[in-house]
């Protein structure tokens, strides 16, 4: 059996748990409904499949949400948007990658690096569903205002909501190894810092420019206050 987590049953111990997780369909419902289970089948063998499964859900549901944010101005945002949210999205996952397994190494758990891969798999995976659900109401707002501070701000609340879920099912995931790892919460600091500074790097995401890159280097608060200064 795996170590649970305080005043938690093992995993594999409720039948449901050891359920079957076929394709992107039922990882969905899975990491919506029973990220038990998601957690158990990512320490079996084939792991590898449900983590693409994971990887492809949060690719396309970034995709998705970011044709939502390309509403708001149109034109070559529309693709441009979507690339950017799932490229920094992913970029910034994999750049952090180490770091999470090296924090998990030192606090002595026995995760292997795919479970570690997986856990953040279905970080972003549950992020980005609930992207979705939010992207309804992003869409409401980006036809209804032309306030660019405002919906910056909107997008930036329903991403760290999302994160917040996200990080809650990576947390459990580790507190069944034998706890937590030493610096997770860290670890959550470095990752929003980096997400944060990707979306600054990969600007314009919500707005328009006459490059679809930009041309120069800024620290993502530096552009904050400048943004706001133009509101």
């Amino acid at each position: 059996m795996l170590n649970p987590p305080s005043g938690s049953r093992p995993l594999g111990e409720d039948p449901q748990d050891r359920e079957s997780i076929r394709g992107p369909i039922s990882a969905i419902e899975s990491i919506l409904r029973h990220p038990r289970r998601v957690l158990y089948q990512l320490r079996q063998p084939g792991a590898g499949h449900l983590i693409i499964a994971l990887l492809l859900i949060a690719i396309v549901c970034s995709v998705v949400y970011g044709v939502v944010v390309g509403t708001f101005s149109g034109g070559t945002q529309l693709w441009a948007a979507p690339v950017k949210i799932a490229a920094g999205l992913v970029i910034s996952a994999v750049i952090c990658l180490p770091s999470l397994y090296i924090f998990s190494c030192l606090s002595g758990t026995q995760a292997r690096l795919i479970e570690v891969v997986g856990m953040i798999a279905g970080l972003l995976a549950l992020m980005t569903v609930l992207l979705i659900g939010f992207a309804p109401v992003a869409w409401v707002f980006s036809q209804s205002t032309e306030s660019l501070a405002a919906m910056g701000a909107l997008h930036l609340t329903f991403w760290c909501i999302a994160t917040y879920f996200g990080v809650r099912f990576l947390s459990e995931g580790f507190a069944h190894l034998s706890g937590k790892p030493a610096g997770l919460r860290v670890w959550v600091t470095i990752f929003l810092l980096v997400m944060i500074q990707m979306s600054t790097a990969l600007r314009p995401i919500v707005g328009k420019a006459d490059t679809i890159l930009p041309v120069e280097k800024k620290f993502f608060l530096k552009h904050w206050f400048e943004q706001l200064d133009k509101a």
